[in-house]
């Protein structure tokens, strides 16, 4: 039977804890005891656990050996903010999809309640990203960063960059991805989709525009398309 993972919110030599609500939901809900075992996550590589002592807010473990190592990804996903019920799932599949890095980006169309929102759900979009990871099995969760405005984006992301647009005709995402790229960043428009004078930014700072083809996609959807399109010619 295979074991359930965590991931470690502390770790110290051969020693991990689980503490707050993570450790309340083991402890509590799933009625863990000393000497059960479980694989945990240290966020470098995952080792054998055996619960060592339990209280209602925080659960040690003691490390063994290591059974996994780091998640390979090398997909950013730069998701301009939309519908927050609709973004959090893209959150949840991105995680299992095993991207590393997901960036919510402040658009032009982006509806001005949830630009304004976006900061305060940092936290909330960091947990669903842990517990996804958890669930499937990841060695650590995705870096979930704050919402980004674009002039920002465009000056701190490296690698290969792609820009998924509708408008584009003449290169389709499976061509613009390259098997040997170290890093690959995918930006997604907001509902409307980006203003012409976004992509002549992004044009302007060597972003490649392509396109998931000629059908209009949901913005959750062209995300998941996306990235499995990605990972299946870098993985």
């Amino acid at each position: 039977m295979t074991r359930r993972r965590w991931i470690a919110d502390e770790v110290s030599a051969n020693q991990a804890l689980l503490i707050g609500e993570h450790a309340r939901h083991l402890a509590n809900v799933l009625r863990a005891h000393v000497g059960q075992e479980f694989e945990i996550s240290t966020g470098t590589d995952v080792r054998h656990g055996r619960i060592t002592a339990i209280r209602p807010d925080r659960v040690e473990f003691e490390l063994g050996e290591a059974v996994a190592h780091a998640d390979q990804s090398v997909i950013t996903v730069v998701m301009a903010i939309f519908k927050f019920d609709r973004m959090e799932w893209a959150i949840e599949k991105c995680t299992e999809l095993g991207v590393t890095r997901i960036v919510p980006l402040i658009a032009a169309r982006t509806e001005s309640h949830l630009a304004s929102a976006a900061q305060k759900r940092s936290d909330r979009w960091r947990r669903i990203a842990h517990q996804a990871s958890e669930q499937s099995r990841r060695v650590s969760p995705p870096e979930i960063a704050d919402p980004l405005k674009l002039p920002d984006l465009l000056r701190n992301e490296t690698g290969l960059r792609i820009v998924l647009s509708e408008v584009e005709q003449d290169t389709v995402l499976r061509d613009a991805v390259s098997p040997d790229a170290a890093l690959v960043s995918l930006a997604f428009g907001p509902e409307g989709g980006w203003k012409e004078e976004e992509l002549a930014a992004f044009k302007n700072a060597g972003w490649t525009s392509a396109s998931l083809g000629s059908t209009i996609l949901r913005a959750e959807t062209a995300v998941i398309a996306a990235v499995a399109i990605a990972a299946s010619v870098t993985c």
